[in-house]
């Protein structure tokens, strides 16, 4: 029974990490897979909007005949209850679970999983989780009324401030103010014996960091403007309207400060651009040491080059200075496209710690498209499976440019301007193929 839970639980992590869904993520360490950590990014077009919630799930002998135990661990230190579902102790209230008293059919059985569960708690994250608690959701007084309004009001500002702010804050080992407070804690830096500097558990296990850091990038203007949206409806210094659901020890208590909330975001801004640019400078010592890393990374761009030769691409691959973590890519607008006629410089940058860190590329060419945000930084999915390979993030950036008929996807949101355009109306389409045009044609009026 205990190795069909191991196989069940390995398989389902399996193929989560398969799929594409870019608002989860699941992982454990290899000695451990009774214990995993999960992400569920927040929904668009909810409070919730693009926070980094994590949660723990531990999974015992019997399962999957019985429910695995979740605590949810974005939590503020146990002081904000993010949802009616959701408390400050942890506690995720679900039929599935069994912490929750559901209708008939909604309880745990052996077929239900990872994945569902994960769905289940990522529904709660509606754009009126008021409605979550029992007995509140037909409620149409109009006192009620309002507590919806400033529920939602005070999880926006609470999400970023918590979920994401804080969060890349302690990534970054930076304090509020920007300043640094801590530098990041790698395996170099336990001055340990070899026993235990082989032994996993004694590192922190933080599995989401780098992908936090380069959704941060990618979602960017959109915390910019949930912050606005903040400021045009509440004033900084005004307290959280308790709910009536809420108890002591149970609540979401604190005051908006949106300007705050701005000033910080835009610190960690810096601060990502920063670590993003110093990789180049460790770079170069890596190469120097002929580390592992650079060897591969230099290996990798020649194949690169060679294969753009064997196929007659047009596209130029080129070393910054011989320095094999950073590479500028020349790409060639495809012909009989909005693209033609066009030349981008596309700068690539890789972590000394590669693949662990993924590449963070950024346009040096400005190009307003519905993939690519304001600062330069591209929305692309390179396939899991082959994330060590360079080649393999090159296609996904050629692919997310030159997509003809993209599906509609809000977690792809980058660039809020041209994506409203982009899935607006006929009209709005228009506007959007006018500008990406403009932006083409500028980029050949600048070399």
């Amino acid at each position: 029974m205990a190795d069909q839970s191991i196989f069940r639980i390995t398989k389902e992590l399996s193929d989560l990490q398969k799929n594409s869904d870019l608002s989860l993520a699941v992982a454990c360490r290899d000695i451990d897979v009774r214990n995993v950590k999960a992400l569920i990014i927040g929904p668009h077009e909810t409070p919730y909007e693009f926070g980094f919630f994590e949660f723990a799930f531990k999974f015992n002998k019997d399962y999957p005949r019985k429910s695995p135990q979740v605590t949810a661990q974005t939590t503020n230190g146990g002081r904000c209850r993010f949802n009616p579902n959701i408390y400050a102790n942890g506690r995720v209230c679900l039929s599935i679970l069994g912490t929750w008293r559901g209708e008939r059919g909604e309880e745990w059985s052996a077929a239900q999983g990872l994945e569902s569960i994960l769905l289940s708690i990522q529904s709660l994250m509606s754009s009126n989780p008021y409605e979550n608690e029992p007995g509140f959701e037909d409620a149409n007084e109009p006192s009620d009324k309002k507590n919806q309004k400033d529920y939602v009001q005070k999880i926006r500002h609470e999400t970023l401030r918590i979920s994401v702010i804080q969060r890349l804050e302690e990534y970054l080992g930076i304090g509020i103010d920007g300043s640094i407070t801590k530098p990041e804690v790698s395996k170099d830096d336990y001055d340990l014996d070899m026993d235990v500097m082989d032994d996993e558990s004694a590192l922190p296990f933080e599995p989401f960091k780098d992908l936090c850091k380069r959704r941060f990038l990618w979602y960017y203007d959109s915390y910019l403007a949930a912050v606005q949206k903040g400021k045009d409806e509440v004033k900084d210094g005004q307290a959280f309207t308790r709910m009536p659901f809420e108890g002591s020890s149970n609540t979401m208590e604190g005051k908006f400060n949106y300007t705050e909330l701005e000033r910080r975001l835009r610190n960690i801004k810096r601060a990502l651009d920063a670590e993003t640019v110093g990789w180049a400078t460790e770079g170069l010592d890596a190469k120097t040491k002929e580390s592992t890393v650079a060897v591969n990374l230099q290996r990798q761009y020649e194949q690169v080059v060679e294969s753009f030769k064997r196929t007659d691409t047009a596209h130029n691959l080129e070393l910054v200075d011989g320095n094999p973590f950073e590479w500028i890519l020349t790409y060639i607008g495809k012909p009989m496209t909005n693209l033609d006629g066009g030349l981008f410089k596309i700068r690539l940058y890789f972590s000394p710690r590669f693949p662990e860190e993924q590449p963070r590329i950024k346009f040096d060419t400005r190009l307003f498209h519905h993939r690519i945000a304001a600062d330069g930084t591209p929305c692309y999915f390179a396939p899991l499976s082959r994330r060590e390979d360079a080649k393999s993030h090159i296609e996904a950036i050629i692919e997310a440019l030159e997509e003809e008929h993209p599906p509609y996807d809000p977690r792809t949101l980058v660039n809020p301007e041209a994506f409203k355009l982009y899935w607006g109306s006929p009209e709005d389409r228009k506007v959007y193929s006018r500008r990406l045009r403009r932006s083409v044609q500028q980029s050949m009026e600048d070399l």
